[in-house]
């Protein structure tokens, strides 16, 4: 069975180095796309812009004060809560827990809400980005608890998504988040938490 395998393989890649084999020149790609907005990132303007695109996403958007932690604590649930273990100290919710790799996934699904950072936000799109830092935490916990309650600061807030992607590691892990995770069936029928949180609140700081 392993010979024939094998030389199924073989075949293919024959075929493949075959089709290649003219080493046609790649064209030039066009880079004509904006790379920018017109405002300094975190201006009013694009804070109130990546609101209403987060609100009509059905995302929930908390202006916090100078506490932030009564922000977040006003929305979380009575049941566990863990944050992202590089939240800063005066975001902590009383009674959360860090996350750790050594829990499983299994066991984030009984757990209430989760608290993470982000590290840019893009207005145009109403995107927030993670980068899965120890301040945006790791993938599971952001995407296996059915709330989560992330913060995002106003320096953080840029226009487009070529500015967003010049903030980060394009070769690391990256997770865009654009409302609660959400679907839609062949009738139209829109149902939420299916490949994420149901519940997305954003917490907005303007220091931080």
């Amino acid at each position: 069975m392993s010979g024939k395998v094998g030389g199924a393989r073989d075949a293919v890649l024959a075929r493949i180095t075959g089709a290649l084999a003219d080493r046609p020149i790649a064209p030039e790609v066009p880079r004509a796309y904006r790379l920018g907005g017109d405002l300094e990132p975190g201006h009013p303007e694009l804070v109130e812009l990546l609101v209403d695109r987060l609100v009509d996403y059905r995302a929930t958007v908390i202006r916090a004060g100078d506490d932030v932690v009564a922000a977040i604590e006003q929305v979380l649930p009575e049941a566990p809560v863990r944050h992202a273990p590089g939240l800063p100290e005066d975001w902590l919710p009383a009674g959360s827990e860090p996350d750790s790799p050594a829990v499983d996934p299994r066991d984030l699904d009984s757990v209430g809400a989760v608290v993470t950072g982000s590290v840019v936000a893009v207005a145009e799109t109403g995107s927030i980005v993670l980068d899965h830092s120890p301040l945006c935490g790791r993938r599971a916990l952001t995407l296996v608890p059915d709330m989560h309650v992330c913060v995002v600061r106003h320096r953080d807030v840029v226009a487009t998504v070529p500015e967003a992607l010049r903030r980060v590691d394009p070769t690391g892990p990256l997770t865009f988040i654009s409302g609660p995770s959400a679907t839609s069936d062949i009738e139209l029928t829109r149902v939420e938490g299916v490949h994420g949180p149901r519940t997305l609140v954003v917490v907005l700081v303007e220091g931080g």
